[in-house]
């Protein structure tokens, strides 16, 4: 029976990770108390003990939790934006490809997409591996997340009775264009540049609703909105991710994969102005899902197990 260790437990991501895994059979968590789960100690032995370590923490303390590794036999998989975009650490989203799944599979070091960067991701990368965009192109992406993205701080706000009256509108935030997502999004992509990016925090509790634009213009000659579709047809068929048209009446809500585990990847616009749109849970398959499907492919289990589809 495999050893977990989930450093962080306390916060959002690590209470989800922690629901999904304590009705399982199959592995033994190395749970702290209270009074020492801040311990550095403790909390070194305790990792250096787990075959898989979850970091669900701030990337500071992500990146000092990985130098009291000792163990060379434990698999880490961090939930922090810290190790994304290192070249020795494997991209926590299996569905881009078979070298994806591989990495994750035969890694000691696994770094967990952020949630907003999984919808573009997955809008994207299938566009640039396949050519039908160039690596040059400039492209805008707004996205719209429930307020536990922001941790609990940002969860204590909206839930307060006295809360602020500008609380119950969409906020778009991120104006200087330096979020922290934008690196994985460039690299994973292969784009040469990042895009504009406008992430919008709503007032519900969880979700996510991410969608680029495509001009007719930007497409590599001969391609065409029913090509875009057929490509994510092909490539996201899955249980966790898949390709579907399901528009709610000419309307797509942000919450339809609240509490999910899994993915909607959706097309919509015309031949000239096309709207491509991933659907999911920022605490789902945007953080909390990710990694315990992570953690499957690693056990070598069923990757939905313990996941809510």
């Amino acid at each position: 029976m495999k050893k977990i260790f989930i450093d962080g437990s306390a916060g959002t991501t690590g209470l989800r990770i922690y629901e999904r895994l304590s009705q399982r059979d199959d592995i033994e968590l190395i749970i702290l108390s209270e009074d020492k789960r801040k311990d550095f100690d403790e909390r070194k032995k305790a990792i250096n003990s787990a075959d898989v370590a979850f970091l669900c923490l701030p990337d500071d303390a992500a990146r000092e939790a990985v130098s009291m590794i000792e163990n060379d036999t434990t698999v880490v998989i961090d939930t922090s934006t810290a190790h994304r975009t290192e070249p020795d650490w494997a991209y926590g989203f299996r569905e881009l490809s078979d070298d994806f799944y591989n990495k994750i599979k035969n890694s000691k070091r696994i770094a967990v997409p952020g949630c907003h960067a999984s919808g573009f991701i997955a809008l994207v990368y299938p566009l640039i591996e396949n050519d039908f965009i160039d690596k040059d192109t400039c492209l805008v992406c707004h996205s719209l997340t429930g307020y536990s993205g922001g941790g609990k701080k940002m969860i204590a706000e909206y839930e307060s009775e006295g809360r602020d009256i500008l609380l119950d509108g969409p906020r778009q935030y991120g104006l200087t264009q330096t979020h922290k997502h934008l690196k994985e999004m460039k690299k994973i992509t292969g784009l040469n540049n990042e895009p504009i990016f406008s992430p919008i925090v709503a007032p519900f509790y969880s979700g996510m609703e991410v969608t680029v634009g495509i001009f007719k213009k930007d497409l590599k000659k001969g391609k065409t909105i029913e090509d875009i579709k057929e490509l994510y047809k092909k490539k996201y068929n899955s249980q966790i991710v898949k390709y579907v048209e399901d528009a709610e009446e000419g309307f797509l809500s942000s919450v339809k994969l609240q509490g999910k585990d899994s993915m909607q990847i959706e097309v919509y616009g015309n031949e000239d102005r096309i709207i491509l749109t991933a659907r999911y849970d920022n605490l789902g398959k945007g953080a909390s899902g990710a990694a315990v499907q992570c953690l499957n492919i690693v056990l070598g289990a069923e990757e939905t197990y313990g996941l809510d589809i």
